[in-house]
């Protein structure tokens, strides 16, 4: 980060950040509330949320930019702690919940929080970092493919009307080595 942006710190989430992790991730996801039905987003709204407090994730992950945490993620060991569907097939690690604050946006934040994931997944001795998206979600699937992921569709699933897309990020072969932000 330049000395102009400020100072970002990657870290563990602590216990007392549940509550404005929440608040990021549900800011960060508020944009498809119109693009979903009213029930539809309901739900994702809880199943955010509920992600957010659940005890499933391998680690949260947070940002802070100038002491204020402003972008999050989750990451899982396998589609069954994550989805809650062993059925999908994959015993690695999963990126959930790639959240950043839309006031901090542009600053380098969800790449930061995504070589984080990468270093714990290769610490993991996994061979590919998951995610799973949606084509609404397009400027994170801008993202995802600038990074180095690709469409992996074997492990695509439905959740209602939507086509969830899976992604996946050859650990061999991926120059995301050196994260931008301090870690602790």
């Amino acid at each position: 980060m330049g000395s102009n942006e400020g100072t970002l710190l990657i870290r563990d989430a602590a216990e007392g950040d549940g509550e404005v992790i929440r608040a990021v991730a549900l800011a960060a996801y508020e944009q498809y509330a119109d693009t979903l039905p009213k029930k539809r987003w309901e739900a994702y709204r809880e199943s955010i949320a509920g992600s957010v407090d659940g005890d499933g994730p391998e680690a949260r992950i947070v940002a802070e930019l100038n002491g204020e945490i402003v972008g999050s993620v989750l990451l899982f060991i396998s589609s069954e702690k994550a989805y809650g569907k062993p059925e999908l097939g994959i015993d690695g690690p999963i990126i959930r919940l790639l959240s950043v604050a839309p006031s901090a946006r542009g600053k380098g934040i969800a790449t930061a929080l995504i070589q984080e994931c990468v270093r714990r997944a290769r610490i993991l001795g996994a061979a590919y970092l998951h995610l799973h998206t949606s084509a609404m979600m397009a400027s994170a699937v801008k993202l995802y493919e600038r990074l180095g992921f690709e469409r992996a569709p074997d492990k695509d699933f439905q959740n209602g009307e939507t086509h969830v897309l899976h992604y996946r990020l050859n650990l061999t072969m991926t120059a995301l080595l050196k994260p931008a932000g301090k870690h602790s």
